[in-house]
């Protein structure tokens, strides 16, 4: 997801000629969209694991078995790479007239369509309905499953049960805000007027910051992590 956009975006800002051929943007657009849209699958497994975990414990081996969790990753990843095949189909068959200049970091909806030749409010109408369905759906499958385990946790009697529930969804929860947050603000209400700034702080934000501290988050889910940073902020003094 990450390697779509920012070894491009690193050369840019390097680099005093910020050029990308046209198929070069058609392509980012496409890698950019598809495993973002993986991203999105990845994380509602990984909520309907915690899910069976918690909510049905007993059953949960029987269930999770290696071979689901094989063809869950492979739907995840189908899904995300047929997802938005039409529209980067109809989009690269639009013509574009000059500057030819994207004001922004990536190769995004909005700023493409602005360099169009004529309007095209139909293919962007689909590609508004597109990127809504895999967001508010994915994020509204995550919601659910953890309705569902909050309800579960809260019948919990045992407060060390309880709260070793919650370190569990924890981790991911977090990464869930912080990925669907930002995605929302820029994909699923199309009409709010963006600022070209405000386009490229929130796209950097969901395309930099978010899985930069991904792995931070996950690991400390781990002891021997947890462990390892008190020690670090433990023997840090100021002098």
């Amino acid at each position: 997801y990450v390697s779509s956009t920012v070894p491009k975006m690193l050369v840019n800002f390097l680099s005093e000629t910020k050029t990308i051929s046209f198929v070069g943007c058609i392509l980012q657009f496409y890698f950019f969209f598809s495993l973002g849209s993986s991203e999105c699958f990845h994380l509602c497994a990984m909520a309907f694991d915690r899910y069976l975990a918690i909510c049905h414990p007993l059953h949960y081996p029987n269930i999770m078995t290696g071979p689901l969790c094989v063809k869950l990753v492979i739907a995840c990843w189908v899904c995300g790479f047929l997802w938005f095949l039409v529209p980067i189909a109809f989009i690269s068959q639009m013509s574009f007239c000059g500057p030819n200049i994207i004001d922004h970091v990536v190769c995004d909806p909005g700023p493409l369509f602005a360099l169009a030749c004529a309007s095209a409010p139909i293919i962007q109408m689909f590609c508004y309905i597109q990127s809504s369905l895999v967001i508010l759906g994915s994020f509204i499958f995550i919601l659910g499953s953890y309705t569902l385990v909050l309800l579960a946790v809260l019948r919990v009697p045992s407060a060390t049960g309880r709260r070793k529930a919650f370190s569990t969804c924890g981790s991911h929860l977090t990464v869930v805000s912080l990925f669907f947050g930002p995605l929302t603000v820029m994909y699923v209400n199309p009409g709010l007027g963006h600022t070209a700034t405000m386009q490229k702080v929130t796209t950097l934000f969901y395309t930099m910051v978010t899985p930069l501290f991904n792995p931070i988050i996950y690991s400390l889910r781990n002891k021997e992590m947890k462990a390892a940073l008190r020690k670090i902020l433990g023997s840090c003094s100021i002098n």
